[in-house]
Protein backbone atom coordinates (compact mmCIF):
# COMPACT_ATOMS: atom_id res chain seq x y z
CA UNK A 1 0.00 0.00 0.00
CA UNK A 2 1.52 3.33 -1.02
CA UNK A 3 1.83 6.18 1.44
CA UNK A 4 0.56 9.56 0.29
CA UNK A 5 2.92 12.25 1.57
CA UNK A 6 3.81 15.71 0.40
CA UNK A 7 7.34 15.42 1.79
CA UNK A 8 9.91 12.64 1.38
CA UNK A 9 10.89 10.64 4.46
CA UNK A 10 14.37 10.13 5.89
CA UNK A 11 15.29 7.55 8.55
CA UNK A 12 18.37 8.38 10.62
CA UNK A 13 19.90 6.03 13.18
CA UNK A 14 22.05 7.32 16.00
CA UNK A 15 20.07 10.55 15.70
CA UNK A 16 20.23 11.72 19.30
CA UNK A 17 23.53 13.59 18.97
CA UNK A 18 26.55 14.28 16.83
CA UNK A 19 26.54 13.38 13.15
CA UNK A 20 23.09 11.78 13.37
CA UNK A 21 21.50 14.89 14.86
CA UNK A 22 23.20 17.00 12.22
CA UNK A 23 21.81 14.80 9.46
CA UNK A 24 18.34 15.04 10.96
CA UNK A 25 18.52 18.81 11.21
CA UNK A 26 19.86 19.26 7.69
CA UNK A 27 17.44 16.83 6.07
CA UNK A 28 14.55 18.49 7.89
CA UNK A 29 15.68 21.83 6.49
CA UNK A 30 15.89 20.24 3.04
CA UNK A 31 12.22 19.25 3.16
CA UNK A 32 12.20 15.73 4.62
CA UNK A 33 9.91 14.29 7.23
CA UNK A 34 11.96 12.28 9.67
CA UNK A 35 12.12 8.96 11.47
CA UNK A 36 14.65 9.34 14.28
CA UNK A 37 16.22 6.29 15.90
CA UNK A 38 18.46 6.13 18.97
CA UNK A 39 18.49 4.72 22.48
CA UNK A 40 17.94 7.98 24.37
CA UNK A 41 14.26 8.89 24.16
CA UNK A 42 14.67 12.23 25.92
CA UNK A 43 17.27 13.39 23.42
CA UNK A 44 15.12 12.30 20.49
CA UNK A 45 12.06 14.06 21.90
CA UNK A 46 14.01 17.31 22.30
CA UNK A 47 15.32 17.07 18.74
CA UNK A 48 11.88 16.18 17.40
CA UNK A 49 10.40 19.25 19.07
CA UNK A 50 12.99 21.52 17.47
CA UNK A 51 12.61 19.96 14.03
CA UNK A 52 8.83 19.94 14.24
CA UNK A 53 8.83 23.68 14.74
CA UNK A 54 10.54 23.95 11.35
CA UNK A 55 7.76 22.06 9.57
CA UNK A 56 8.97 18.48 9.64
CA UNK A 57 6.77 15.63 10.77
CA UNK A 58 8.99 13.67 13.16
CA UNK A 59 8.53 10.07 14.27
CA UNK A 60 10.60 9.03 17.28
CA UNK A 61 11.63 5.39 17.71
CA UNK A 62 13.73 4.85 20.82
CA UNK A 63 15.44 1.47 20.80
CA UNK A 64 18.79 -0.29 20.95
CA UNK A 65 19.86 -1.66 17.56
CA UNK A 66 22.17 -4.19 19.21
CA UNK A 67 19.04 -5.83 20.64
CA UNK A 68 17.34 -8.21 18.17
CA UNK A 69 13.88 -6.96 19.13
CA UNK A 70 14.89 -3.33 18.68
CA UNK A 71 16.52 -4.02 15.32
CA UNK A 72 13.45 -5.93 14.11
CA UNK A 73 11.27 -2.96 15.05
CA UNK A 74 13.33 -0.50 13.00
CA UNK A 75 13.71 -2.99 10.17
CA UNK A 76 9.92 -3.25 9.96
CA UNK A 77 9.65 0.54 9.86
CA UNK A 78 12.30 0.84 7.15
CA UNK A 79 10.46 -1.70 4.98
CA UNK A 80 7.13 0.18 4.93
CA UNK A 81 7.93 1.66 1.53
CA UNK A 82 8.15 5.39 2.31
CA UNK A 83 11.82 5.78 3.22
CA UNK A 84 13.63 7.79 0.56
CA UNK A 85 16.79 8.59 2.50
CA UNK A 86 18.42 6.16 4.95
CA UNK A 87 21.35 7.15 7.15
CA UNK A 88 22.97 4.21 8.93
CA UNK A 89 24.89 6.24 11.47
CA UNK A 90 24.47 4.52 14.85
CA UNK A 91 27.77 3.38 16.29
CA UNK A 92 30.16 3.26 19.22
CA UNK A 93 33.90 2.73 19.53
CA UNK A 94 34.50 -0.08 22.01
CA UNK A 95 38.24 0.62 21.82
CA UNK A 96 40.22 -1.97 23.75
CA UNK A 97 43.10 -4.38 23.09
CA UNK A 98 41.37 -7.31 21.44
CA UNK A 99 42.65 -9.84 23.98
CA UNK A 100 41.00 -7.73 26.70
CA UNK A 101 37.80 -6.85 24.84
CA UNK A 102 34.61 -8.03 26.53
CA UNK A 103 33.05 -10.57 24.14
CA UNK A 104 29.66 -8.87 24.61
CA UNK A 105 31.11 -5.53 23.47
CA UNK A 106 32.71 -7.24 20.47
CA UNK A 107 29.37 -8.78 19.57
CA UNK A 108 27.56 -5.45 19.98
CA UNK A 109 30.08 -3.75 17.70
CA UNK A 110 29.34 -6.35 15.03
CA UNK A 111 25.58 -6.22 15.59
CA UNK A 112 25.49 -2.44 15.26
CA UNK A 113 27.99 -1.81 12.46
CA UNK A 114 27.48 -4.96 10.41
CA UNK A 115 24.13 -6.60 11.13
CA UNK A 116 22.03 -3.44 11.60
CA UNK A 117 23.53 -1.75 8.54
CA UNK A 118 22.90 -4.84 6.45
CA UNK A 119 19.33 -5.42 7.56
CA UNK A 120 18.17 -1.81 7.45
CA UNK A 121 19.68 -1.35 4.01
CA UNK A 122 17.98 -4.54 2.85
CA UNK A 123 14.68 -3.32 4.28
CA UNK A 124 14.75 0.09 2.57
CA UNK A 125 16.49 -0.64 -0.73
CA UNK A 126 13.87 -2.64 -2.72
CA UNK A 127 11.30 0.16 -2.66
CA UNK A 128 13.96 2.68 -3.64
CA UNK A 129 15.02 0.53 -6.58
CA UNK A 130 11.41 0.02 -7.60
CA UNK A 131 10.78 3.77 -7.49
CA UNK A 132 14.01 4.64 -9.26
CA UNK A 133 15.27 7.04 -6.59
CA UNK A 134 16.52 7.27 -3.04
CA UNK A 135 19.73 7.55 -1.07
CA UNK A 136 21.54 5.42 1.50
CA UNK A 137 24.49 6.77 3.48
CA UNK A 138 26.43 4.24 5.54
CA UNK A 139 28.69 5.96 8.06
CA UNK A 140 32.03 4.20 8.28
CA UNK A 141 35.27 5.80 9.47
CA UNK A 142 38.77 6.60 8.26
CA UNK A 143 39.79 3.88 10.71
CA UNK A 144 38.33 1.41 8.20
CA UNK A 145 41.55 2.04 6.24
CA UNK A 146 43.85 1.78 9.26
CA UNK A 147 44.44 -1.96 9.52
CA UNK A 148 48.15 -1.71 8.65
CA UNK A 149 48.85 1.05 11.19
CA UNK A 150 50.00 0.41 14.78
CA UNK A 151 47.77 0.87 17.80
CA UNK A 152 49.86 3.70 19.20
CA UNK A 153 49.03 6.56 18.73
CA UNK A 154 45.85 5.16 17.13
CA UNK A 155 43.43 3.38 19.47
CA UNK A 156 43.15 -0.38 19.90
CA UNK A 157 40.38 -1.00 17.40
CA UNK A 158 40.56 -4.40 15.71
CA UNK A 159 36.82 -5.16 15.91
CA UNK A 160 35.67 -1.56 15.39
CA UNK A 161 37.93 -0.96 12.38
CA UNK A 162 37.07 -4.37 10.93
CA UNK A 163 33.35 -3.65 11.21
CA UNK A 164 33.79 -0.23 9.60
CA UNK A 165 35.80 -1.84 6.80
CA UNK A 166 32.80 -4.10 6.21
CA UNK A 167 30.64 -1.02 5.72
CA UNK A 168 32.98 0.33 3.03
CA UNK A 169 33.22 -2.94 1.08
CA UNK A 170 29.50 -3.63 1.51
CA UNK A 171 28.59 -0.21 0.11
CA UNK A 172 31.04 -0.50 -2.79
CA UNK A 173 29.79 -3.95 -3.79
CA UNK A 174 26.14 -2.98 -3.36
CA UNK A 175 26.66 0.01 -5.62
CA UNK A 176 27.84 -2.38 -8.32
CA UNK A 177 24.59 -4.32 -8.01
CA UNK A 178 22.32 -1.32 -8.60
CA UNK A 179 24.33 0.92 -10.96
CA UNK A 180 21.43 2.25 -13.04
CA UNK A 181 18.69 2.12 -10.41
CA UNK A 182 18.59 5.81 -9.55
CA UNK A 183 19.51 4.98 -5.94
CA UNK A 184 22.52 6.90 -4.65
CA UNK A 185 24.83 5.07 -2.24
CA UNK A 186 27.64 6.40 -0.12
CA UNK A 187 30.18 5.17 2.39
CA UNK A 188 31.09 8.12 4.59
CA UNK A 189 34.56 8.02 6.13
CA UNK A 190 34.99 10.88 8.59
CA UNK A 191 38.11 11.34 10.65
CA UNK A 192 37.98 12.73 14.17
CA UNK A 193 34.68 14.55 14.71
CA UNK A 194 33.79 16.93 17.55
CA UNK A 195 30.98 14.89 19.12
CA UNK A 196 30.27 12.85 22.25
CA UNK A 197 31.68 9.76 20.53
CA UNK A 198 34.89 9.71 22.57
CA UNK A 199 33.41 10.83 25.90
CA UNK A 200 33.07 7.29 27.23
CA UNK A 201 36.82 6.88 26.66
CA UNK A 202 37.58 9.84 28.96
CA UNK A 203 39.10 11.79 26.08
CA UNK A 204 39.21 15.53 26.69
CA UNK A 205 37.34 17.08 23.75
CA UNK A 206 39.23 20.35 24.16
CA UNK A 207 42.48 18.51 23.40
CA UNK A 208 40.96 17.18 20.19
CA UNK A 209 39.60 20.52 19.02
CA UNK A 210 42.47 21.28 16.66
CA UNK A 211 42.07 17.98 14.81
CA UNK A 212 38.29 17.48 15.00
CA UNK A 213 35.82 18.46 12.28
CA UNK A 214 32.36 19.64 13.27
CA UNK A 215 29.46 17.24 12.63
CA UNK A 216 27.62 19.82 10.53
CA UNK A 217 30.63 20.03 8.22
CA UNK A 218 30.70 16.24 7.91
CA UNK A 219 27.06 16.24 6.84
CA UNK A 220 27.62 19.10 4.41
CA UNK A 221 30.42 17.09 2.77
CA UNK A 222 28.29 13.95 2.65
CA UNK A 223 25.34 15.62 0.95
CA UNK A 224 27.59 17.42 -1.51
CA UNK A 225 29.33 14.13 -2.32
CA UNK A 226 25.95 12.54 -3.04
CA UNK A 227 25.25 15.30 -5.55
CA UNK A 228 28.67 14.78 -7.12
CA UNK A 229 28.14 11.02 -7.37
CA UNK A 230 31.02 10.13 -5.01
CA UNK A 231 30.60 6.62 -3.66
CA UNK A 232 33.26 7.11 -0.97
CA UNK A 233 33.19 10.44 0.85
CA UNK A 234 36.15 11.51 3.00
CA UNK A 235 35.15 14.97 4.27
CA UNK A 236 38.68 16.24 4.91
CA UNK A 237 40.33 14.82 1.80
CA UNK A 238 41.42 17.51 -0.66
CA UNK A 239 42.60 15.15 -3.43
CA UNK A 240 39.86 12.66 -4.42
CA UNK A 241 42.33 10.99 -6.80
CA UNK A 242 43.75 9.23 -3.74
CA UNK A 243 40.50 7.29 -3.41
CA UNK A 244 40.77 6.10 -7.01
CA UNK A 245 44.40 5.13 -6.36
CA UNK A 246 43.26 3.09 -3.36
CA UNK A 247 40.46 1.30 -5.20
CA UNK A 248 42.70 0.89 -8.25
CA UNK A 249 45.34 -0.83 -6.11
CA UNK A 250 42.69 -3.19 -4.74
CA UNK A 251 41.57 -4.09 -8.26
CA UNK A 252 45.18 -4.60 -9.36
CA UNK A 253 45.88 -7.04 -6.50
CA UNK A 254 42.70 -8.98 -7.30
CA UNK A 255 43.53 -9.22 -10.99
CA UNK A 256 47.20 -10.09 -10.50
CA UNK A 257 46.53 -12.60 -7.73
CA UNK A 258 43.68 -14.47 -9.42
CA UNK A 259 45.78 -17.07 -11.24
CA UNK A 260 46.12 -20.84 -10.96
CA UNK A 261 49.91 -20.83 -10.51
CA UNK A 262 51.51 -20.59 -7.09
CA UNK A 263 53.58 -17.43 -6.62
CA UNK A 264 57.30 -18.15 -6.93
CA UNK A 265 58.12 -17.12 -3.35
CA UNK A 266 55.78 -19.81 -2.02
CA UNK A 267 57.44 -22.62 -3.95
CA UNK A 268 60.64 -22.60 -1.92
CA UNK A 269 61.01 -25.21 0.86
CA UNK A 270 59.80 -23.91 4.19
CA UNK A 271 62.25 -23.58 7.14
CA UNK A 272 60.48 -26.42 8.92
CA UNK A 273 61.06 -28.72 5.94
CA UNK A 274 64.80 -27.91 5.88
CA UNK A 275 65.27 -28.66 9.57
CA UNK A 276 64.34 -32.33 9.28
Amino acid sequence: MSVDRRRPVALVTGASSGIGASYATRLGQDGYDLVLVARRRDRLDDLAERLGSNGSTVEVLACDLTDPTGLAKIEARASQGDIEFLVNNAGFAGYRPFAELDPKIAEDLIRLHVLAVTRLTRAALPTMVQGGSGAIVNVASLLSLSGSLPANPLPYRATYAGAKAFIVTFTQALSGEVPASGVRLQALLPGVVATEFHDTLNVDRSRMASMAMGPDEVVTASLAALEHGELICVPGLEDPALIEQLTGAQRAVMQAGNRPQLAARYKAPSPSAKSS
